[in-house]
Parts: structure tokens; C-alpha cells; sequence
């Protein structure tokens, strides 16, 4: 990103921002498939990263970034559902594994191959529950460029600190829209380091003893101690179990982590307007069209407030919490089955809660207001 010579102004897009981020935060290594709206973010990655590996499938993709994560190596990639599904199994594995790696997940719609040139917010039930048993899985999602910048290095760091895969959510409009932008505006990054096994400790290294509910790293590369790195049910060695106590709570843990150490991720903007009795929800893309619609609102004399929750998974009580203290809630996302109030309610919304969806086309700032004074 080259800055305007008149200033600090420049011409740039979410992808370069993203990239750039993680790449400072610590990511050193892009590893993917080309899949469209996800082709910037791949271009940039390749271009940036120390190491990049175009990989013939997302399978792939996904199995090179475990190795090179047990090497001690921080991979990302960026891709869309489609080759997200063909994701999810070694998502699984990396989990087990704990290996710490950024996917970038550009939203578009579907269902299956859907619209590749088609925005869409449609993905958080699947993320919700793509770990088998239920198991949460990290879930960040940008709404500015400014977050795509922050949480890009949010997302890196939780995956170092947690050992674990973090998703990284955006959409289509988000990372291929460009704008001039304040590059001045943004803050520094500070690189996450990883927090590494002493080698002079005496005794077998447990690969997944924890430390504070994270195992300290050692990577594959180093000599003198064995590393057992296992996708299936195992104990702290590593070692291949079935069901016995400490592997199950080997397997607890992996929940346990993420829920207990949310407090230190978690992010989310509220926007409190004094007696206000309504509340707008909204993440993402629509969020942009969430705050001129509350803006609008209240230069019309309604008293309303606005939520932008970021971190998505695991599930934040405080949201329930922002929400219940309203009469009115609307909640905006660019779907047609309310995925968000699902993920916090269930089946069974509260009375006052209303949703405005949409499909094949980004949410205005008129159909939220409309739902407000509704």
C-alpha cells in the first residue's frame, strides 16, 4: 500500500488491509486455491507472505498449513463455502492437533456454489457448528475497514495464544470494495510470538500438557524431545487413547480454552443513545448500513441504540444480556433465516424481536428504519 504523496490518503481495499495485518502480527506463510471473491485477498497473501504455496485443492491447502504449523510456521489462506466445505474435515484435525492458523472466510452466496459474484452473510450457523461435538470454533468478523485491519491481528493472535484455528469473517463487498482511506488513522500492529517448551527441561515433553489450558509449542523441527502431534482422542503425550480420563479431559479442554479465555478476544461496539428503548443489531457488511440507519433515526427524533457484535463464536452472554434490555431489538443480516438471533435464542425469539433479511442483495439503511418505526 503506497501512501498519497499529498498525504496520508490512499486508494486501497480490505484485502491489502487484511493481509498486511497479519503478516505484522506474526502470519509468515500463505498457503491457498483461488476461489472467487477470495482472489484479492490469494494475490496479496502471495505477494506478501515470506513463504506461499499455491496449493491444487483446499483439501490441501488446509493439510500443508497443519505441517507448517507443526514446524512452527503461522499459515493463513482465504477462501469462500464451497471450498470451505472441503475445509472442514482438516479444520477438524487442526483443532484436535491444535495448531495455531488463520482462514479468512469471504462470504458469498449459496447454497453450494451458489453466486460467486454475490454477497451474502450466510455462513455463521455452519461455523457455529462445524466442529464435531459441538466444540467451539473461533469466529471474528470484520464490519469496517478499520476492523480489517484490528481484528486481522486480533485473529492471528488468538490463534498463537489458543493454539488453535481462528475463522476470519468477511464478504464479498467487504475485501473487493475499494475506497480512499485515512492510513494515518490506523494503529500499530505489535507480532505475537509464540510461547515455546523450555528444551532444557529434563523429562518426555507432553505434547499437550497445558500451561495455563494451552500446551507450550515445540515444533517437529528441534531434536531433543519427541513431539507427538495426534488428530485423534489422545492423553498429554500425544499418545493414541480411546476414552480414558485424561483423555477425555484432554478433550474438554479444547472447549474449555476458547470459552474461559473468550474474555480476551472478545470484541463487539455499543452505541448507547440515553432512554432508548430500541436496539439495531448488526455484523458485518450490513453493520455500515446499520449505523446510517441509526443515524438517520435518531436525527428524526427516535431514540434508538446500536450493537455490532464481532466476535461471533463462541457465543457471548453479554450479547443476550445488550439485547434483553430492550423492548424493541431488529436485528439486520444479509440471510434469510435470522442466523444470529437463532444462534443466541434458539427457535424461540423473544416478544419484541424482529428481523430484517435479506437475499442476493445487500440490506439498506431504509429497510432498517422502515423496521424501527415499524
Amino acid at each position: 500500500m503506497q501512501e498519497n504523496k499529498k498525504g496520508n490518503r490512499t486508494l486501497t481495499d480490505a484485502s491489502r488491509l487484511i493481509i498486511e495485518s497479519m503478516a505484522r502480527a506474526g502470519a509468515d506463510s500463505f498457503i491457498g486455491y483461488p476461489i472467487t471473491p477470495a482472489n484479492l485477498l490469494y494475490q496479496y497473501g502471495s505477494q506478501r507472505m515470506p513463504l506461499m504455496l499455491a496449493a491444487p485443492d483446499e483439501i490441501t491447502t488446509l493439510q500443508w498449513m497443519a505441517g507448517l504449523s507443526a514446524t512452527g510456521k503461522v499459515p493463513i489462506t482465504a477462501t469462500s463455502f464451497p471450498g470451505y466445505a472441503l475445509m472442514i474435515e482438516s479444520v477438524n484435525m487442526a483443532y484436535m492437533m491444535e495448531l495455531p492458523m488463520v482462514i479468512i472466510l469471504v462470504q458469498r452466496l449459496g447454497p453450494a456454489t451458489g453466486t460467486a459474484t454475490c454477497g451474502a452473510q450466510g455462513d455463521l450457523s455452519l461455523l457455529r457448528g462445524n466442529i464435531s461435538g459441538g466444540h467451539p470454533l473461533p469466529v471474528i468478523a470484520t464490519s469496517s475497514f478499520e476492523d480489517c485491519w484490528t481484528l486481522s491481528a486480533k485473529a492471528v493472535e488468538t490463534a498463537i495464544k489458543l493454539r488453535t484455528p481462528v475463522v476470519l469473517l468477511t464478504s464479498k463487498e467487504e475485501v473487493m470494495t475499494s475506497k480512499s482511506f485515512d492510513m494515518a488513522s490506523l494503529p500499530e500492529i505489535k507480532k505475537t510470538e509464540q510461547k515455546y517448551y523450555d528444551l532444557d527441561c529434563e523429562g518426555a515433553y507432553k505434547s499437550y500438557k497445558p500451561t495455563d489450558m494451552v500446551p507450550d509449542f515445540l515444533p517437529v523441527t528441534q531434536n531433543k524431545h519427541q513431539v507427538r502431534i495426534n488428530a485423534s482422542t489422545h492423553n498429554q503425550l500425544g499418545l493414541l487413547q480411546h476414552s480414558t480420563p485424561e483423555a477425555m479431559d484432554n478433550t474438554r479442554r479444547l472447549e474449555e480454552k476458547i470459552k474461559q479465555k473468550a474474555f480476551e478476544y472478545i470484541q463487539y461496539e455499543l452505541y448507547e443513545q440515553q432512554d432508548a428503548e430500541k436496539l439495531v443489531v448488526a455484523f458485518g457488511i450490513t453493520a455500515a448500513a446499520a449505523k446510517d440507519a441509526v443515524a438517520q433515526l435518531q436525527q428524526d427524533g427516535e431514540k434508538v441504540s446500536l450493537l455490532i457484535p464481532k466476535t461471533l463464536v463462541p457465543v457471548q452472554d453479554v450479547y443476550a444480556e445488550i439485547m434483553d434490555s430492550y423492548n424493541k431489538v431488529v436485528v439486520a443480516e444479509e440471510n434469510i433465516n435470522n442466523q444470529f438471533s437463532e444462534m443466541i435464542y434458539g427457535i424461540r425469539k423473544p416478544a419484541g424481536h424482529s428481523f430484517v433479511g435479506s437475499l442476493g442483495k445487500m440490506i439498506t439503511p431504509q429497510q432498517i428504519i422502515e423496521e424501527v418505526k415499524a
